[in-house]
Order: C-alpha cells, then sequence, then structure tokens
C-alpha cells in the first residue's frame, strides 16, 4: 500500500479542512455523503492508491475538520469551495471527481464552478437535486424535516443522548438493514465506522446540512456536463431512487450509467470488486473519451452557430 499522508488547509472562510491522500498518477478525488468520514471510500482507497493519487477529506463539522463560526456557510456550494481549496492545496490541475450520496452534489456544483479542474465525473448513489424531495419515492422526508429540527430545538439534551447512545450499537446497525443496507452484501464491520462518526456530530450542523442540502439543485446546468461522466446507481437504493439517478443520466450529455445489483445505498461498500473494476475501466478509457467529448462540443457548437 501506498504511503499515507495527511494534512489541513483553511478554506475561503477561514474554516480549517482535514484531507488524506495517498500514491502517485491521476488524482482521484473521494467526496463523501452527509454525516459520512471516508467510509464509504475503504476498498477504492485500497484498489486505487497503488496506481494513482487518491484523496480523501472531511467536510466542514466532520471527522477532522473543523465546524464553520457560521452555520450559513454549509451549503453545497461552500463544500463545492473547500474542495477547489483541497485542489489548490494540493496543488492538483485537474482530478478525477468521485462522489457518494450528498457528494454527487458537491461534484457537480463543482463542475459548474470550476469546471476546468475537472477530469471526470463519477457518481455513486447520489441525487442531482432535491434529495428529500425523493427519498422512499415520497417527499415524507422533506415534510418531516421541519418538525425534526423544532423538536431539536426543543429537546436538545435528550436528542443528544439518544443520538449519542443509540446509533452506534448493534441495534443501530439493524435498523440501519430495516431502512435501506442489504445485510448479505454489507459487512458489520464496515458499516459501524459511519454509525460511530454520525454519532459524535453536532445535531444541529447534521440538521443544517441536510436542510441546505435539500435546497440545492443541480438541473439548470446537467446539460452543460462536458466532461466524462460514469454514474454508478443501486437498483434497491431507497434514499436516492433508481429511477432518480437514471433520469440524471439522461440529462448529463454522453454520460455512462452502471446497475449495481441488489445495491442499496451503501453500494460503495457492498459492491466494491464491480465498482472498482468499471472504475478501472472507466479511468483507463478516459484519454479517448475526454477526446470524443470535444469532438459532440464541436459539433453542438456549430450546428448552434456559437
Amino acid at each position: 500500500m501506498a504511503k499515507l499522508s495527511e494534512g489541513f488547509f483553511h478554506s475561503f472562510d477561514g474554516t480549517r479542512i482535514y484531507c488524506n491522500w495517498a500514491g502517485k498518477g491521476l488524482p482521484i478525488v473521494c467526496c463523501d455523503g452527509i454525516a459520512c468520514d471516508q467510509y464509504a471510500w475503504k476498498y477504492v482507497f485500497e484498489w486505487f492508491a497503488p496506481t494513482n493519487r487518491v484523496v480523501r477529506w472531511n467536510y466542514r463539522g466532520h471527522g477532522k475538520s473543523d465546524a464553520p463560526a457560521d452555520f450559513a456557510h454549509l451549503r453545497i456550494g461552500d463544500l463545492a469551495e473547500d474542495l477547489h481549496g483541497l485542489l489548490d492545496e494540493l496543488k492538483l490541475e485537474k482530478a478525477v471527481l468521485l462522489g457518494h450520496s450528498m457528494g454527487t452534489q458537491v461534484i457537480l456544483e463543482f463542475q459548474h464552478r470550476h469546471p476546468e479542474r475537472v477530469a471526470a465525473l463519477v457518481p455513486m448513489c447520489g441525487c442531482f437535486e432535491h434529495p428529500l424531495r425523493s427519498s422512499y419515492d415520497s417527499d415524507i422526508l422533506e415534510r418531516f424535516l421541519p418538525v425534526l429540527n423544532r423538536a431539536y430545538e426543543e429537546h436538545q439534551q435528550l436528542f443528544w443522548q439518544i443520538w449519542h447512545r443509540a446509533l452506534p450499537t448493534k441495534w443501530g446497525f439493524w435498523v440501519a438493514v430495516l431502512l435501506e443496507i442489504n445485510r448479505a452484501l454489507v459487512k458489520y464491520d464496515d458499516f459501524m465506522p459511519y454509525l460511530e462518526h454520525v454519532a459524535e456530530m453536532d445535531i444541529g450542523l447534521f440538521l443544517a446540512m441536510l436542510r441546505f442540502a435539500n435546497e440545492h439543485s443541480a438541473r439548470a446546468y446537467l446539460s452543460d456536463i462536458r466532461v466524462p461522466t460514469l454514474i454508478f446507481a443501486g437498483d434497491r437504493d431507497k434514499l436516492t431512487p433508481f429511477a432518480v439517478q437514471k433520469r440524471m443520466h439522461n440529462l448529463i450529455p454522453g454520460s455512462e450509467f452502471q446497475v449495481l445489483p441488489l445495491g442499496t445505498h451503501t453500494a460503495p461498500i457492498e459492491h466494491p470488486d464491480l465498482i472498482c473494476l468499471r472504475l478501472e475501466k472507466f479511468l483507463r478509457a478516459l484519454p479517448a473519451a475526454a477526446k470524443s467529448v470535444r469532438r459532440r462540443r464541436t459539433k453542438i457548437h456549430a450546428v448552434g452557430g456559437e
């Protein structure tokens, strides 16, 4: 395994952000879902670090990164600018951006703001807009969030005790199995780091970030994406339903779509071999794919008279 390096940098508003990396070659930058601390990238990191420079980082208020002084700076755009600061800090001109769950929104927003820094996009089990509006094929989570916020504001101590004590347990694991994850594919030891990290998070920060993520939409600029894009979608994903991910595929010109059979929202640790082999094939084809994208863009401009 390549040697692991780690460090911190200060983002646009002074918030200190943690990152770690290993390997050399084409940079692969992994962007987490909300409340995640790199657990989803365990197998991707092990697979690609011998041949690529693989970078992981913690969102503000996550893991070893500091929380912002102002919780208003927890929007998807703020995370995209943190990602921009990360590439600058590591002197990466371009990178392949992997985004799991909310990380999909982060990399799509980054592509919109800084397209010259993107070599390719790889959304995994993510939505391109308003994730709480489509989870479990309904808007129940979107409607429930204000109720949850009010309850937290009125009973913060009680919330913290339940959150801190119940989540990082076998009971918490089996609730996750009941609601989402595929027990036949997920190893207990691979998923528990997620519950342990969530249990230590600031609940107010988590709820604020969830609200901002739900307000975000990348729909208006999906058609502008002109880099190779590979979408991984679990066909049993309830949090980001398969139909939503298929719609994103249809809206991104020339994107590729890989179905993960029986995959749920935790597909990166359910199907590590399939994901890594398919991603490896995608990365090998990048030079040719990038040329194809440029040719398509030239034709579009010619037809449009731009």
